[in-house]
């Protein structure tokens, strides 16, 4: 992204207030922490007494029907939620008073930071969790209780924000729909090319490496491809960079109408 883009300051005075609503953000965070508390007493409760043998009925009635409502409606709730934010983008986006590109990058940062939530249970508790699972029991196929809550369902959910907060962005601010930042391009992208390291990663231990040691080269593109994820302080360098100068901007205008 260019610094001009960066650097742009509207000459236009708005006429509100300047306000943030969190309520969506807090419930996000809320539900989510709810959700993948559930998901954990579920594979706490689940995992080894149906979860063992993947030709089992059991199996089939507790981990295979969860694996086929998780795809299409965390995949379905994801396609239409983008859609939405391309549809209701500002589409004279070069005339927003500098509080509304405020306000704007507030709830930027908030996807961000939902993001990053989601990341953090991903990488820390399911992903750990797999490694264990597998270094405990024998993989019969690659649909284990493991790998149905960890790809099947923490990744949609962190995709499902990540690449919302690249629409949001491209839709609602100036700097970000003008020139394509790098640094959230990194951030979106390397976490999502996951699923498809999935398919190398499950080929490999069918056929080449069956033992789950983690320094295994199948295991390379998981470390790389997650730590993409750190871009996200690139960008919010350019966030904080654009801060900088709306802050004074919408606060000095607040402080003239009262």
């Amino acid at each position: 992204m260019s610094d001009a883009a960066l650097n742009r300051t509207p000459n236009v005075t708005g006429t509100k207030t300047f306000s943030i609503n969190y309520g969506l953000f807090a419930f996000a965070v809320v539900g989510l922490t709810i959700l993948y508390i559930c998901a954990r007493l579920y594979q706490q409760a689940f995992g080894f007494s149906m979860g063992l043998d993947a030709s089992s009925p059991e199996f089939g009635e507790y981990w295979m029907t969860l694996f086929k409502i998780e795809l299409p409606v965390l995949y379905g709730a994801g396609a239409l939620c983008w859609t939405y934010l391309f549809l209701t983008r500002d589409k004279n986006i070069e005339a927003i008073t500098p509080e509304v590109e405020l306000r704007s990058y507030f709830y930027l940062t908030m996807w961000l930071v939902v993001y990053s939530f989601c990341i953090f249970w991903t990488g820390s508790f399911f992903a750990d969790g797999d490694g264990v699972w597998h270094q405990t029991t024998l993989r019969d196929t690659p649909f284990t209780p493991s790998h149905i809550i960890l790809f099947y369902a923490t990744i949609p959910i962190y995709l499902f924000f990540g690449v919302g907060s690249f629409v949001y962005a491209m839709t609602r601010i100036p700097a970000f729909c003008r020139g394509i930042s790098l640094m959230h391009v990194f951030a979106v992208v390397g976490p999502f090319l996951i699923l498809p390291n999935l398919g190398f990663n499950e080929w490999g231990h069918a056929y080449w490496l069956t033992e789950e040691i983690f320094s295994h080269p199948l295991h390379w593109g998981f470390v790389v491809l997650g730590w993409c994820a750190l871009a996200l302080a690139g960008v919010l360098m350019q966030i904080v960079g654009r801060f900088r100068e709306l802050v004074p901007i919408v606060f000095k205008q607040d402080a003239a109408r009262t």
